[in-house]
């Protein structure tokens, strides 16, 4: 059974792949809006294109495949003929994927008028965009598909760390671009109207490009991993009949999933139109809030869930009950220490990491997507815990007992957007969808915790009700201390990127030492394992 030991070193691994990855991603997002802007009809037209390959792969990755692939590859390589039966489920991943990309491709001007609302131009554009950017698809599919293989196969590393091929790709495209056609004040692009078939091919292409890329890199780390894949058809007597079940169950949880999204994308394209002031947070906005939200996540929580992940699909297969039950417990709480001070510490430093992404833009576009980043970072929390107790049910093949939950969240996504709509002036209407979102992440975390009571007995509740209470205490001081901090640094420092550098790095480290030490004076022995990767990859040669 894997040990303490090797899922920090799984985890340290995948998180400094992560970590590289998240921070040339966000380099990418700068030179992004360096090209478009982070608002306006042409950001807002790319961010609908590229929001729909990307929405499927979150699905792939994070649903059908998490919850039919890894179990399924776990439970084939511990008994004979398992790289057939591997190589089967990859043959039939394949074609799906295929297939699915294609038909979606024809497709494109009806998911572009499915996700978004704005003016003809706006829409044109965006469906032309849409013909570049949906055949990424396939390409994601691929790299998840390999990915999961490569983690089941105990070679965390690749997967973490390809998504960084694919940004330096991108960076490199859209500076081309920047120095090809200027910024948007200079270069007019930022109008829908005024596009050519040359600045979409540079900016769609380079960015499937990118993902064509990440793709390919994992193919020569299979073989290292010793597999050896061979084409191979035919599902009879295959066993894949269990999961196809979970896959369905899995997809109709995912869908339901998918029309909150739909709905809260048609409603934020609306905002421009419908507002008073001339910047407002749109789709693009939401995207790049949800990049900064989705930041702290991918660092710990992925790494160490994907960690565990291939650990609580054993025990499920062993039915060890108690192994699922204390894996999972750590899991929690480990990742409720870090993501409740993320949470504080972005509430506070929202504005200045928001500056720092959207370094052009102008101080009203800052202003309008920080609104969104303050939504959804008060979810974090509830939305790690949420992600650990779905590996628990993807470890047991049980993605029909999510469903109700899944129906529940988007409800509250759904009708929390359309109150915001009602309620708040257009120009909050994305932040209020940010809001609904982490409102939905706190009901999917109660609601899946109290539910697998009934699988595990008991979920180990008080360990975890404790920890996160304890975490709420020591964020106060930390947050304080960094809010301090920024009110006096901004008083010495310029405006601009330097400045927000600067107070992120000083404000958010002093606040981190302040949450460190907080959770040492109340003596929360669950850090130790939060700090054990960071600790592993700066002494090499120590377990």
């Amino acid at each position: 059974m894997t040990g303490p030991g090797s899922i920090g070193r799984g985890a340290a691994l995948m998180a400094s792949g992560t970590a590289v990855s998240r921070a040339t991603g966000l380099l990418r997002m700068m030179v992004l809006i360096a090209a478009i802007g982070v608002t306006g009809e042409a950001a807002d037209a790319f961010s609908v294109a590229n929001k729909l390959p990307n929405i499927l792969f979150m699905l792939l990755a994070g649903g059908v495949l998490n919850a039919v692939l890894v179990p399924q590859v776990v439970r084939a390589y511990k008994r004979d003929a398992g790289q057939e039966y591997v190589d089967r489920l990859l043959t039939l991943g394949f074609v799906v994927l295929a297939v699915a990309t294609v038909v979606l491709t024809f497709a494109a001007p009806l998911l572009v008028h499915l996700y978004a609302d704005a003016a003809p131009d706006q829409m044109a554009l965006a469906t032309t965009f849409a013909y570049w950017c949906i055949p990424q698809l396939f390409f994601y599919g691929v790299y998840a598909l390999l990915g999961q293989v490569l983690n089941a196969r105990g070679s965390f590393g690749p997967y973490m760390w390809a998504p960084v091929v694919n940004n330096l790709v991108a960076i490199g495209g859209f500076v081309a671009f920047v120095v090809v056609f200027g910024s948007p004040e200079t270069s007019g692009v930022s109008a829908a109207s005024s596009w050519t078939t040359g600045q979409v091919a540079l900016l769609a292409g380079i960015s499937t490009l990118g993902v064509v890329t990440q793709a390919v890199v994992l193919v020569p780390s299979l073989r290292r991993a010793g597999v050896r894949y061979r084409f191979r058809w035919g599902l009879r007597g295959s066993g894949l009949g269990r999961a196809g079940q979970v896959a369905t169950w899995t997809l109709a949880g995912l869908g339901i999933g998918l029309l909150g999204n739909l709905v809260v994308s048609r409603i934020v394209s609306r905002a421009p139109s419908e507002a008073e002031a001339t910047t407002v947070a749109s789709n693009n906005a939401y995207d790049v809030a949800f990049s900064i939200f989705m930041l702290p996540h991918s660092l710990v929580t992925v790494s160490l869930a994907t960690a565990l992940f291939t650990r609580l699909s054993g025990q499920a297969h062993d039915q060890d009950v108690d192994g699922v039950r204390s894996t999972f417990s750590y899991g929690v709480r480990v990742v409720g220490l870090f993501t409740v001070a993320a949470a504080g510490l972005l509430l506070v430093l929202a504005r200045p990491v928001t500056d720092i992404i959207a370094v052009n833009a102008p101080a009203d576009a800052v202003d309008a997507t920080t609104r969104v980043v303050q939504a959804m970072v008060v979810g974090l929390p509830a939305f790690g815990a949420w992600s650990m107790a779905q590996r628990v049910y993807y470890a047991y093949e049980d993605a029909r007992g999510m469903v109700p939950i899944q129906v529940a969240m988007a409800a509250v996504v759904v009708v929390g957007t359309l109150l915001g709509m009602v309620l708040a002036p257009p120009s909050w209407w994305t932040a209020s969808a940010g809001l609904a979102m982490s409102v939905s992440y706190a009901v999917g975390a109660v609601a899946a915790i109290w539910h697998l009571r009934r699988r595990l007995g008991r979920v180990d509740g008080g360990r975890i009700v404790r920890v996160h209470v304890r975490a709420l205490v020591a964020v106060l001081p930390a947050a304080l201390v960094a809010w301090l901090a920024t009110r006096v640094l901004s008083l010495g420092l310029p405006d601009g990127l330097l400045g927000s550098v600067v107070v992120c790095v000083v404000a958010g480290g002093l606040g981190g030492v302040a949450y460190v030490g907080a959770l040492r004076l109340l003596r929360v022995e669950e850090l130790d394992g939060l700090l054990r990767p960071v600790l592993a990859r700066l002494r090499p040669g120590r377990g």
